[in-house]
């Protein structure tokens, strides 16, 4: 049961960081980048702009 926890965040944190990416640069390339990154673009996102 935990494993399936761990796994929706991280599925979520690479999504939310695509969406990030998109709305913000809209390049495909980068987006792809920052879903590997995943949370921890979303931090740098979050500590840099808001």
């Amino acid at each position: 049961m935990d494993n399936k926890k761990a796994s929706a965040g991280i599925t979520f944190g690479c999504a939310l960081a695509i969406a990030i990416s998109w709305s913000a640069w809209h390049s495909i390339w980068w987006s792809i980048l920052h879903g590997f990154l995943g949370w921890i673009y979303v931090i740098y996102y979050a500590i840099q702009y808001m």
